[in-house]
């Protein structure tokens, strides 16, 4: 037996680009269907526990899929707004507490995302490097934000305008790194975060006063002159908005906050009796404000996403029997090409069977070389599956 194997690896080594055209089809074919399966499990595990982290989620009425995916994920381009006073509302129920989002920016491609401090304490993010949100015009960066962006605690980062052609003047803010959070391995990794307050100025719903002297520097007040006499020079023009320790006095808001927008509102109730009566508060279907359970909107979702497993289990099963038809046909004309080799063996002396031990022998090499081969990309997939969900399963 020691001879047959030894035999096989001599043939198939001396016909490289076959073996491995074939080793390269056989591993292929093991490993997509089982990598599949592991990135669904990946994904059901990501998202079923960020579901099941947050109890309840209140927001614009519509697709309870979009307001989850929204608030948990961050992943929305223009999410539908409520009012702060919505979240004022649950807070005031008693049966809650409520932590308000507001996730509409983004800055540099990352997710631009205002909370409140509770919101860190609820998720336990704590900074790694810096400090944490002190002052208007802060923020604090998720752990592969910080990466992607190349910051460190310290650095300005200037948020990029909604609308290049704003004619409402609303200039980018030039935010202050305060500190870089821990890896979490959530959607907070990708996250930049900032207070409710500091999102409002990048909206425009506040400013500060301050205005370009003569000399360069800033005043608090401009001078009113005959509009006849205004010379516009532009190199003192700001092209930015930033926040200082010395100006941010001078920051404040117009109208009521209660009408300020968010996106989203976590509602943290502290027992089941609670979840049940806060629910119950939003089941007027003319209400513009809904009241969704994470964990049962991604359960939804997830089962979606193993029909489409299942769909595709079908269709690799299919490819699965032509692969294996092909690389019997494979064999078969190779031994066909081989037949004066095969004739040389048996004047040899060597019997059929023998003939037939070589065969199986090859076959044998093959299928070790192609598990290898399925083990090694498995191991990658294990690897990256998270960032695999993050970017196929949960863009």
């Amino acid at each position: 037996m020691r001879h047959d194997f030894y035999l096989a690896w001599r043939y198939l080594r001396h016909h490289r680009t076959r073996s491995l055209i074939l080793i390269a089809s056989l591993g292929l074919l093991i490993t997509l269907p089982l990598a599949l399966h592991r990135i669904l499990d990946a994904g059901e595990a990501l998202m079923t526990a960020r579901a099941k982290s947050t109890p309840l989620l209140v927001g614009a009425r519509g697709s309870a899929l979009d307001l989850t995916l929204s608030a948990l994920y961050f992943n929305a381009a223009h999410p539908p707004m409520i009012r702060m006073a919505d979240a004022e509302q649950v807070a005031a129920t008693g049966w809650a507490e409520a932590l308000p989002i507001y996730s509409r920016f983004r800055v540099r491609g990352q997710p631009l995302v205002g909370v409140t401090l509770d919101y860190f304490d609820f998720r336990q993010l704590k900074p790694v490097a810096g400090a944490p949100l002190a002052m208007l015009g802060d923020c604090v960066l998720g752990f592969e934000a910080a990466a992607k962006l190349g910051l460190k605690p310290g650095d300005p980062l200037l948020t990029t305008p909604e609308n290049l052609f704003d004619l409402a003047g609303i200039y980018p803010l030039k935010l202050h790194v305060a500190g870089i959070l821990g890896r979490s391995h959530t959607p907070d990794d990708e996250a930049v975060f900032l207070d409710l307050q500091t999102a409002w100025v990048i909206e425009g719903l506040g400013h500060g006063h301050t205005a370009v002297t003569e000399g360069g520097g800033m005043t608090p007040r401009i001078a009113a002159v005959p509009a006849t006499n205004i010379q516009v020079d532009q190199t003192k023009l700001l092209t930015y908005t930033e926040i200082t320790p010395e100006n941010v006095g001078s920051f404040h808001f117009h109208g009521d906050p209660a009408t300020y927008p968010i996106t989203a509102v976590i509602a943290v109730p502290p027992d089941q009796r609670a979840t049940t009566l806060l629910r119950g508060r939003y089941l007027a279907p003319l209400n513009s404000v809904q009241i969704v359970d994470p964990a049962a909107t991604t359960q939804s979702l997830l089962q979606n996403i193993f029909r489409v497993g299942a769909l595709f289990d079908g269709v690799l099963l299919l490819v699965g029997i032509a692969t294996l038809l092909i690389v019997a046909l494979v064999f078969a004309l190779s031994l066909r090409l081989r037949q004066r080799e095969i004739d040389t063996i048996v004047l040899l002396g060597c019997s059929r069977l023998t003939v037939l031990r070589l065969a199986a022998a090859e076959l044998v090499l093959i299928a070790i070389a192609s598990s290898g081969l399925c083990l090694l990309l498995l191991a990658l997939v294990r690897h990256q599956s998270t960032e695999l969900v993050r970017h196929f399963v949960i863009p």
